[in-house]
């Protein structure tokens, strides 16, 4: 499991729902982190699968 740079960014980045299977649908669920690319997003929740690139950290401010 990667390091994030902040206990806040760590829950939001590895929450998992136990009522939605879509990431998407679930309201609470606010960052997509992908391993591969090393990469965050924030998801739009506008009914689709929409997400928008992050630079910084929304609650640390770090540079991701």
């Amino acid at each position: 499991m990667k390091k994030h740079c902040c206990e806040d960014m760590t829950y939001h980045a590895n929450f998992k729902s136990e009522i939605h299977e879509n990431p998407n649908k679930c309201p609470d669920k606010l960052i997509i982190f992908n391993e591969k690319a090393n990469d965050y997003s924030l998801i739009i929740h506008d009914g689709g699968s929409s997400s928008i690139g992050i630079s910084f950290c929304p609650w640390c401010n770090t540079n991701l």
